[in-house]
Parts: structure tokens; C-alpha cells; sequence
């Protein structure tokens, strides 16, 4: 990615876990011509601006008049990298998940389309339900099993069928993302971070019990992705302004939550001690017990850079971020 601070790049949720990570990586090639669209509210998001260094910054809401004012620190923007989103996977306010995740997302793709600004925004893999059709990109026919995936999926089925379509448009099904910078997102944060929360206050980790026959206690799998890698991946595409279309964002190496629990303790040198718990009744039929993303797209893109083992990306995370927080 060439470095050109003539060009604006607006990161939404530039705050938040994977947007804040984004904005480093910007800065680190010498890029500060950004602008920050996020929503801060009491729970230490702030913390994730520190070193950062950006032109500007606007609440979510503030931004939508600015777009409409048409001001001129919107002038020379390259791209809109759009990773602001309800994440909560738990949510239950319908209407919300659907303004924020998928009205608000129609509302910038329309303006970049507009304007002639490249696009790259967050999708979800919990666009794929059960993974019953599996996890391939290019399937459209999907039926997630929460209003967060579904918000995602409406979005995504909008850009498809959209006539009007900005420069470049790339859609990115983030899978299982982990890392440093997720620490205000509470219940929704990575198992990593709990799991070395609870090892440092009980000495143990706790995972979900299975309640499907196929898969033994501990060994539902997911496809865990560093957020290092994952925005390697968003920095690819902005290097690549000629690619287009909806990308997987995963390993594609399905991995067992035991395997996860067990490198956090080989992490932090200690033997593992895990217990099963009971899984919240309001959680058992919107479990996703095996996730793995499909990358041939990605890599037949071009995109040929290995990602971390999973030992490897868990032990950095523990010992360069978690252990140092305290």
C-alpha cells in the first residue's frame, strides 16, 4: 500500500476493536489524514484512541450531518472503511440492530457510490446460520440465526443488488477475531480474554458444554483469527482498488475451543485446569458449533499472506497486551 497523505480515509468504529487496530496500521505507514466516526459512551472505548493519530473525530450521529453539510474535511477522501456496528450478537432490540448494522451502512454506501469513494466494510461470518450450506462467499441464500446476523445479511444483500455502486466495494465476513483493543466489549469480547481473566482470578477457564452428540465437551470449533491478520486483509484491499465483492476474513483452519483454552495456559506456563459450563437457555438453538471460512476468493485475490497459528497469535496477545494491562 503506497503512502499518500493527500488522501482522507475514514475509519467508522475507529474506536472500537477492529477500527482502532486499523487506524494503528494506517499510522504506521505514515498515514494521519483520518477521520474517526465512533460512538463513545462509559465503557473505556476512549482508551483504544490513545496513541492514535488522526485529523478528526465525529459521533456516529454528528457524522451523518456532516455528510449532508458536505464539509471540507471530507474532501480527498479515498475510501470509507466501515467497521462501526451494533456487535452484540445478543442483542435483542430489532430495531436498533437493523438502523445501526444495516440503515446507517445504506446510508454511507450511498454517499461513497455518490461521491466516487471506495467502500470497505464489516460483514459477519453469523451471516452463515448453522453453516448448513457451509461457508463459502459466494453463497447468497443464507439464514442466520440472530437479528445480528440477519442485520448483516440484509446489508450485504442491499450492496449485491445495488445498481448504483461505488468504485470499489469490498464486503469482509470477519469470522472468531481476537486481540488487543477488545477490552470495553464485555460479554461480546473474545474467549481469550475471558478465559485469561478467569485463569488470573480462579485459575481455571470455562467453556460452554455441548449439547450436540456429534461434538464432545470443548470441541465445537470455530475459525479463530488473530485482529492482526484480519487487518492485514482490510489493508490489502486497500492496496487493491480494482477488487471488488464479498470476502471470508478466517484462517480457514477450524479450531477446538480446547485447543484456544489450552494455549492460553501453555501462554501463561501454567498446566490446564477447564470446567464445562451450562449453556444459557437463550443461547442453545443460535449456537454455532463449527465455523471455518472458505478462502479460496481471498487468496485467489491475491491475498497469499500466512496467517498466525493459533498458539502463536494467543501467546502475543497474552503476553504482549493481556499481561501488561495488569
Amino acid at each position: 500500500m503506497k503512502t499518500d497523505n493527500s488522501k482522507v480515509y475514514i475509519v467508522t468504529g475507529g474506536a472500537g476493536f477492529i477500527g482502532s487496530n486499523i487506524v494503528k496500521a494506517l499510522n504506521d505507514k505514515g498515514l494521519t489524514n483520518i477521520i474517526i466516526v465512533d460512538h463513545l459512551t462509559d465503557n473505556g472505548k476512549w482508551k483504544n484512541l490513545l496513541g492514535l493519530k488522526f485529523m478528526s473525530y465525529y459521533d456516529r450521529k454528528d457524522f451523518l450531518d456532516e455528510l449532508n453539510r458536505g464539509t471540507s474535511s471530507l474532501d480527498n477522501v479515498d475510501a470509507i472503511i466501515h467497521m462501526g456496528a451494533c456487535t452484540k450478537t445478543t442483542e435483542t432490540d430489532e430495531n436498533y440492530l437493523i438502523y445501526n448494522n444495516a440503515i446507517y451502512s445504506k446510508t454511507l454506501f450511498d454517499y461513497a457510490a455518490y461521491h466516487n469513494i471506495r467502500f470497505i466494510y464489516a460483514s459477519s461470518a453469523a451471516t452463515y446460520g448453522d453453516g448448513a450450506k457451509g461457508y463459502n462467499d459466494s453463497e447468497t441464500d443464507l439464514k442466520p440465526l440472530n437479528c445480528y446476523g440477519y442485520s448483516k445479511y440484509l446489508f450485504d444483500q442491499w450492496v449485491i443488488g445495488s445498481v448504483k455502486k461505488p468504485p470499489q466495494c469490498v464486503g469482509l465476513k470477519f469470522f472468531n477475531v481476537f486481540g488487543p483493543n477488545e477490552y470495553h466489549k464485555g460479554q461480546m469480547a473474545s474467549v481469550v480474554y475471558h478465559g485469561y481473566n478467569q485463569i488470573k482470578k480462579d485459575g481455571e477457564i470455562r467453556l460452554f458444554k455441548s449439547y450436540k452428540q456429534e461434538y464432545k465437551d470443548g470441541e465445537q470449533k470455530r475459525d479463530f483469527i488473530y485482529v492482526k491478520d484480519a487487518v492485514k486483509v482490510v489493508l490489502f484491499f486497500l492496496s487493491q482498488p480494482h477488487i471488488n465483492g464479498i470476502f471470508n476474513v478466517g484462517t480457514g483452519k477450524a479450531r477446538t475451543f480446547l485447543d484456544l483454552a489450552k494455549a492460553i495456559f501453555s501462554a501463561l506456563n501454567l498446566e490446564p485446569n477447564i470446567r464445562f459450563i451450562d449453556m444459557p437457555e437463550d443461547l442453545k438453538d443460535k449456537y454455532q458449533y463449527f465455523t471455518e471460512a472458505d478462502i479460496t476468493r481471498l487468496r485467489n485475490a491475491g491475498f497469499y499472506v500466512n496467517f498466525s497459528e493459533l498458539e502463536d497469535a494467543v501467546k502475543d496477545y497474552v503476553q504482549n497486551y493481556l499481561a501488561l494491562r495488569g
